[in-house]
């Protein structure tokens, strides 16, 4: 009877307003759905621009060209702050289906005292969407030569390397191939660490019609909905996560309007990162290829921190892995209590602090012989300079 109950919920809650209004929206559309232009490139730079408009901090915003590391000729949408400044620079790298301005609420706080790049990761916001591999291994290599192409493109010689969901995983990786360029690597609630459990279903007591419509999406990429929801995809991205909206209305006016279009923006395009998500994944929450099986190709002299939102979905025990594999290493676990997945958002303060520490033990090691940082300031790419 409780399933009942829920599936009623379900359908009384989410699915009849979605395709009442998903019915609406295309009767009042002129010509229809097929005349609707879901995208917009000149939107989504507006829409960035205008999110940006809340940083204190002087910001660079440019393309940078990587060439043909997955397509043909491959772009990078960056943004950099205090580049000026001799310290090691902190790199961020995104989640699944999100961009760089939804670390608003962090960068004039890590920009105080050094170099911070924050990039739209190949296949996802203003950044080009070429075609992955659908090999798995070949999909993450992808991703780790497009950020050492950055990087070098950009003239930085080490760096601190942050990474959030994804983003942490693509850090990781990046780490075990190319550690003499990470001086110090942040995971903030990374995905993709532990083997899925055999009896996942039973170990978290899903329900029958859970597992049957889990089952039944599984071809699709993550966020189909959004876009097969044609002029409705921005009211369901508004409906479905409404909690991520209201944490940014302390910092950006109209948040709960322009957050849901930012998001839809970045995901409305060719789902190319997505897809390679997809091709990387072995159910949504875990990796085909999981970072437990392969901890020793970390170099054993690489300072690791590891940021958790105590109430995150992700599964909580890579810290402890970590410590476990690398007794002998420097690993940093802080758990922060009362944030879930968005750790950088529902905590900002705290988790700027806890990166902020990271950066300074950073400070502390001694840069690799063979590494000398090369002014920013050779970068000429498409660059606009902003100021609030």
């Amino acid at each position: 009877m409780s399933r009942f109950f829920i599936l009623c919920y379900i359908w009384t809650k989410y699915l009849l307003p979605l395709i009442c209004h998903i019915i609406i929206s295309t009767l009042s559309w002129t010509g229809g759905w097929f005349s609707w232009t879901r995208q917009s490139d000149e939107m989504l730079r507006n829409i960035e621009k205008k999110i940006l408009s809340c940083l204190k901090t002087v910001y660079k915003r440019f393309y940078v060209d990587i060439g043909s590391v997955v397509g043909q000729s491959d772009k990078i949408w960056t943004i950099s702050l205090n580049d000026e400044s001799s310290k090691t620079p902190l790199v961020l790298l995104h989640g699944m289906g999100a961009g760089l301005a939804l670390w608003c609420p962090n960068l004039d706080a890590l920009a105080a005292t050094r170099p911070v790049y924050a990039i739209d990761v190949l296949g996802f916001g203003r950044s080009s969407r070429p075609k992955f591999s659908d090999d798995a291994e070949k999909a993450e290599t992808q991703w780790v030569e497009s950020v050492e192409e950055w990087r070098r493109e950009v003239h930085l010689g080490e760096i601190i390397l942050l990474g959030h969901s994804l983003g942490g995983y693509i850090a990781t990786a990046y780490a075990m191939k190319y550690p003499e360029r990470v001086r110090h690597l942040i995971l903030a609630d990374p995905w993709g660490f532990t083997e899925k459990p055999s009896n996942v279903y039973e170990k978290y007591q899903v329900p029958f019609w859970v597992r049957a419509v889990a089952t039944a999406v599984q071809p699709f990429n993550p966020l189909w909905a959004v876009r097969a929801a044609g002029p409705a995809g921005k009211w369901l991205v508004s409906k479905t996560r409404p909690d991520i909206s209201r944490k940014y209305v302390k910092y950006i006016k109209d948040a709960e309007t322009v957050i849901p279009e930012y998001i839809y923006q970045c995901n409305s395009q060719t789902p190319s990162g997505e897809s390679a998500f997809h091709t990387l994944m072995h159910g949504f929450g875990w990796a085909k290829n999981p970072m437990v099986k392969r901890l020793d190709k970390l170099d054993p002299e690489l300072p690791i921190t590891v940021l958790y939102g105590s109430r995150s979905w992700v599964d909580n025990t890579t810290g402890q892995l970590l410590c476990e594999h690398r007794q002998t290493s420097k690993t940093y676990v802080q758990v922060i209590n009362g944030a879930g997945h968005h750790v950088y958002l529902d905590k900002p303060e705290l988790f700027n602090k806890y990166v902020l520490e990271a950066c300074s033990r950073a400070d502390e090691r001694k840069p690799a012989s063979n590494t000398e940082l090369v002014p920013v300031t050779n970068v000429e790419q498409n660059t606009d300079i902003a100021n609030s």
